[in-house]
C-alpha cells in the first residue's frame, strides 16, 4: 500500500510504516524483506521527487534524513536498510531469514557488509549515468570504469556461490538481500558488456523466482530509458 500522507495523521494499527519512494534501493532492499515476512504495511512515498527529508517530524524519526525509516505502530522507528532487514527478519523469522546458528548468521551478516560496501559504489555510477545526469553528460568511460573495478567483487561472490544455492547455504538469508538487489541491477541494466559469472547467474535466477524479488526489487526497480 502506498500513502503520500502528511505526518501525524493516524494510520491502522499493527501495521508497520515504511517511509521511502519505491525506487531507492535501500528502500528496495527492505521491502523485500518485508515482502518475504509478509508483514503488513504501509508505505509513505518520501524523499527524492517527494521531498521531506529535512522535514523536522522526519527528522525526529530519523536524524540523518535519509531513507528508509520503519516506524512501528508504537511510533518506535528504526532506520539504517542493514539495521532494518536485521531486526524484522529477527522478530518475524528468527531461524529462518535470520539464522539462530550463531555461524550461519555471522556468515549472512558478513555478506550482507560485503555487499554494501563493495557492490554499492557501481550503483552510484548505474543512477548517474541512467537517471541523474543529462543525456549530454554522461560518460560510457566512467561506466566501463565501474564494471572494471566490479568485476573482481563478482568474482568472489562467484567463487563463494559455488556448492550454495544462497549466500549463506541453501536457503534464503539476510545475506542475500543487499547482494540480490544491488546484483538485479549489475545483471539487466549494465550498458555494455561485463563478465559473465555462471555462480551469480544461476544465484539470480533462484531470487527471479521468488514473487517477493519479482515485486519488490524487479518491478519497482526504475528502467533505464533507452
Amino acid at each position: 500500500m502506498t500513502l503520500t500522507t502528511p505526518i501525524g495523521l493516524d494510520w491502522e494499527d499493527k501495521m508497520i510504516k515504511v517511509w521511502g519512494r519505491h525506487d531507492g534501493s535501500n528502500v528496495i532492499k527492505a521491502m523485500w524483506c518485508i515482502g518475504e515476512l509478509g508483514i503488513p504495511y504501509e508505505r509513505i512515498d518520501w524523499g527524492g521527487k517527494f521531498g521531506g527529508n529535512d522535514d523536522p517530524e522526519y527528522r525526529a524519526k530519523n536524524p540523518n534524513g535519509r531513507l528508509p525509516t520503519i516506524e512501528e505502530e508504537d511510533g518506535w522507528c528504526v532506520w539504517e536498510s542493514g539495521a532494518v532487514i536485521r531486526y524484522l527478519a529477527a522478530k518475524h523469522d528468527f531461524g529462518g531469514l535470520y539464522p539462530s546458528d550463531l555461524r550461519e548468521r555471522a556468515d549472512a551478516e558478513r555478506w550482507m557488509d560485503w555487499s554494501s560496501l563493495n557492490l554499492a559504489p557501481f550503483n552510484v555510477v548505474y543512477l548517474d549515468y541512467h537517471f541523474r545526469l543529462p543525456e549530454s553528460e554522461r560518460d560510457i568511460k566512467t561506466v566501463e570504469a565501474a564494471i572494471k573495478k566490479t568485476t573482481p567483487w563478482f568474482d568472489i561472490l562467484d567463487k563463494h556461490l559455488a556448492g550454495r544455492d544462497f549466500v549463506a547455504g541453501n536457503r534464503l538469508t539476510i545475506g542475500d538481500i543487499p547482494a540480490g538487489v544491488l546484483a538485479h541491477r549489475w545483471m539487466t541494466w549494465t550498458p555494455g558488456e561485463h563478465p559473465s559469472h555462471p555462480n551469480v547467474d544461476a544465484w539470480y535466477a533462484r531470487l527471479c523466482e521468488r514473487p517477493a524479488y519479482i515485486e519488490h526489487v524487479i518491478e519497482k526497480t526504475n528502467k533505464p530509458k533507452r
